[in-house]
């Protein structure tokens, strides 16, 4: 099979700035390392760094930082969303990130087709607290959502013990059932990216 090249974005939505330390840095090196022996380049954001305006524009103006997270975006064949577990729910910069991605729903390519059709999304939810399924769910119905395609089995996660206060990063190694997920998440990421591009999505409807 001939190689095309392919490109990953992982976003660490992570409520820590730079350089604290933070779970999901921790399981998206993961996940880009295992990219990388696939032969897929990329790069992490952590998002809290950026000054993300809140809105559904692709631009809200006045030192607004998401079109050019935004360019990153549409530039990457691979988009991962890592975020951790609040209350039960996805992180408040995860939930922003989603509604930034709100207005692509409107733009269209030359065919016709949402600009993201061609793109894959997957998911990494962290934290000792329960609600990985629930984000999950959400992650990927909103994703889905704005044109993204996820793959089978296109979520990892991991959950500390309940009511401990034991984080991902502290744990001695990576648990093999995490292992094995992250494995899954990035051959099938990688695998449908590559029958995205070799087979688009059809042409948008004319009327």
């Amino acid at each position: 099979m001939h190689t095309i090249d392919q490109t990953v974005l992982l976003l660490n939505c992570t409520l820590k700035r730079s350089p604290e330390e933070s779970s999901c840095q921790l399981m998206a090196e993961q996940l880009r390392e295992a990219f990388a022996a696939s032969g897929v380049d990329g790069e992490i954001v952590r998002v809290v760094d950026l000054d993300i305006a809140p809105g559904v524009e692709s631009d809200m103006g006045d030192g607004d930082e998401w079109p050019s997270l935004r360019a990153r975006v549409l530039d990457a064949d691979i988009l991962v969303i890592c975020t951790p577990t609040w209350l039960g729910h996805m992180s408040s910069v995860a939930q922003r990130v989603l509604e930034r991605l709100d207005a692509e729903l409107s733009v269209t390519d030359d065919e016709g087709r949402p600009i993201l059709f061609g793109h894959v999304a997957t998911t990494a939810v962290l934290g000792n607290e329960d609600g990985a399924h629930k984000i999950t769910a959400d992650l990927h119905q909103a994703l889905n959502d704005v044109g993204f395609t996820v793959p089978a089995q296109g979520g990892t996660y991991w959950n500390g013990e309940a009511m401990m206060t034991t984080d991902y990063k502290d744990l001695p190694e990576t648990p093999e059932a995490v292992r094995h997920a992250n494995g899954t998440l990035v051959a099938n990421a990688v695998h449908l990216a590559r029958v995205l591009r070799e087979h688009p999505y059809p042409a948008g409807p004319t009327a």
